[in-house]
Formats: structure tokens, C-alpha cells, sequence
């Protein structure tokens, strides 16, 4: 076991954590099957191909790595293939260090002094609790800099694909995309409920009601979030599937009202919560 990972047990449920790889989780296998798409730790090498990461200070894409806050103008920095956007934030390509680790629990921290990827500085903490039958995320996000400044949060899991994969999930509204990604017009979209093979998504999603259920032969999932809305991607040549809980429509910053899509002004040396719940059984 490398001294960067850390794992955590509880009935049939396995959590392994990268905290050196932008706080990632490498694994969670219920009894060896895995839940998230799942690496044993010593073998994960990135946080991109892990079972899930932290998105930190924002969801999704930031278009062409600018934006203005306040009456200034900020750049952001490449950090996604070759995007023409920033993506995810910065928090899940930054080590993060471990602040409490036990059996069942763990908290890990990431500090940001600012830079060129992010102005602003912040600090983070997120929490794991792993149950018998479920795994709780929190995060506790507090603003360092000297103004206020514009936060989103959110988590990218990813879901095993297998051959009777299925999501049902109460829905009212869709964001239709461009070809690079950003959100152009909101459409309505009431709910999804089909084969993940039979979906194609790459999409931010409004009026998320009630759990996400996903079901395939071996597992029942149901996920929860205090986060409002919901990015849910499909892509048909993968073997696996993302529903991410996110605090606001992607690309929010650029919006006539980012308040209006959920992107939070924080004022300095204040704090925002978030929590995700994934409940687990067998079918």
C-alpha cells in the first residue's frame, strides 16, 4: 500500500482515497465489485482516471479561460487535453493532505494561495463517511482572499458501464451545448429513464428532483446531493458513465446573472457547505 493512499472499510464496502492525486478516489467496490469505476491506489497515476474527483472552485468548463468579477478581469490557464476552455477548477490536480483518517472516516485539505490557473485564494475540505450500505462526501469550502469571490463545487463520479446500466432521474430542464461545450440555451427536459447504452449526454441539467437511481444486474444505487443541479454524461464508446451533483450550470460566470445559475459570491473568510450521499445495494 503506498503511504499516499488510504483506505476505508465498513461491512462489504471498500473506499480507497488518493489524497496526493487532487483528492481523488481511486476505488469503492461493494464485497470486490466495484461502484465507481475503480484502480486499487498503487496503480492510479492521475486523478482523471480515478472513481471520482473533487470540482473545486468550479464545475465544468470556464469559456476560454477568462472571465470578469467585480469589475476586473482574470485569466485562467490550459488544464484539459486540448480544450480552448478551463475545466473542472483546480483542485483536483493539486496534492492534498490528509487532516483525520480512522476505520469508517477521513478528511483531507487542500489550501489555494492563488495563482495563475486561480485568483482567488480558498481552502477546502472534504469528507468521506463510509457506512455498511452508503458513502457521504462533504466539502467545506472557505474563502481566503481579500474580496469576494465566485465559487462552485462539485463532485465527478464515474460509474461502471454494464450491459443492463440504467438511470432514472426526476428532471425539468436541459442545457443544450456548442460544439466546445458551453451551455447555449435551457430546453425542457422531463427526466431521464433509459439504458445508459441507449443515452447520449454530455449536458448540465436543471429541476433535479428526489434521488438519481442508477440500477444494472449486480448493483441498485441511489445518489443524493445537496447540490442542485446535475451534469450527466453517456459517451457510447466508454465503458462507464458520469453523473456529477454540481452547484451551478457550467460556464455560469459568463452569464448575464451568475448568482441566478447557482454560482455562489462568497464573501471573504466565509464558508459554503456541500454534502453527496451514494446509497449501495445489491440487486
Amino acid at each position: 500500500m503506498s503511504t499516499s493512499a488510504l483506505e476505508l472499510r465498513a461491512g462489504p464496502l471498500r473506499l480507497a482515497l488518493r489524497p496526493d492525486l487532487g483528492g481523488c478516489i481511486a476505488g469503492l467496490w461493494r464485497d470486490g465489485l466495484p461502484v465507481l469505476r475503480s484502480t486499487e491506489p498503487d496503480a492510479l497515476t492521475a486523478s482523471r482516471p480515478s472513481g471520482c474527483y473533487p470540482l473545486v472552485p468550479y464545475s465544468n468548463r470556464l469559456g476560454y479561460r477568462r472571465f470578469r468579477w467585480l469589475g476586473q478581469d482574470h485569466t485562467t490557464q490550459p488544464n484539459f487535453d486540448d480544450s480552448p476552455h478551463s475545466v473542472h477548477g483546480v483542485a483536483w490536480q493539486r496534492p492534498w493532505t490528509v487532516l483525520s483518517a480512522g476505520e469508517t472516516e477521513a478528511e483531507i485539505g487542500y489550501t489555494h494561495a492563488g495563482d495563475v490557473h486561480w485568483p482567488f485564494a480558498f481552502e477546502v475540505r472534504q469528507r468521506f463517511v463510509l457506512e455498511p450500505a452508503a458513502l457521504t462526501l462533504g466539502f467545506t469550502f472557505t474563502n481566503g482572499a481579500d474580496q469576494p469571490q465566485p465559487v462552485g463545487l462539485g463532485w465527478h463520479p464515474y460509474f461502471p458501464r454494464r450491459a443492463r446500466s440504467r438511470l432514472h432521474v426526476e428532471l425539468s430542464d436541459r442545457w443544450e451545448s456548442d460544439p466546445t461545450g458551453l451551455p447555449t440555451r435551457k430546453v425542457p427536459q422531463p427526466g431521464i429513464d433509459g439504458d445508459v447504452a441507449h443515452l447520449a449526454f454530455d449536458h448540465c441539467f436543471e429541476g433535479w428532483r428526489g434521488a438519481a437511481r442508477i440500477r444494472d444486474e449486480k448493483l441498485s444505487l441511489r445518489l443524493t446531493s445537496s447540490l442542485p443541479y446535475l451534469v450527466v454524461f453517456t459517451p457510447g464508446t466508454r465503458d462507464y458513465f458520469c453523473v456529477e451533483p454540481v452547484s451551478h450550470v457550467s460556464n455560469a460566470i459568463h452569464m448575464a446573472d451568475p448568482l441566478a445559475h447557482g454560482l455562489r459570491s462568497v464573501a471573504p473568510g466565509a464558508s459554503v457547505d456541500a454534502w453527496m450521499k451514494l446509497e449501495v445495494s445489491g440487486v
